[in-house]
């Protein structure tokens, strides 16, 4: 069974950073496409970071600079390294795995299949 596990999120001050970690059971994550979305309160889940399994990498804008999205092949683990984080990267946060995406839909929730449950994370100001 493909499972997903998403964890690190907490509350965190403005310019402060976080790690999430998103850990694969089930699948031989190294040949998946990963993605870490976001989901506020009342607005719809869109794409921060994606890692392909040739080890590409795509950013939103808004995240670019800031985040940076690691595989680490031993653990099956993806991580989110988030620094610089503002009030308004509140949200939810999930990760996502497809075998593939096409990297013009890298930040797409509809391209990706296996989702983990979300981790909170609150930036207070």
């Amino acid at each position: 069974e493909v499972q997903l596990q998403a964890s690190g999120g907490g509350l965190v001050r403005a310019g402060g950073s976080l790690r999430l970690s998103c850990t694969a059971s089930g699948f031989t994550s190294d040949e998946h496409d990963i993605g870490w979305f976001r989901q506020a309160p009342g607005k719809e889940r869109e794409g921060d970071a994606c890692v392909g399994s040739d080890g590409s990498r795509y950013y939103s804008d808004s995240v670019k600079g800031r985040f940076t999205i690691s595989r680490d092949s031993a653990d099956k683990t993806v991580y989110l390294q988030m620094n610089g984080l503002k009030p308004e990267d509140t949200a939810v946060y999930f990760c996502a795995a497809d075998v593939f995406v096409r990297s013009e839909f890298a930040l797409l929730e509809s391209q990706y299949v296996h989702w983990g449950q979300g981790t909170l994370v609150t930036v207070s100001s």
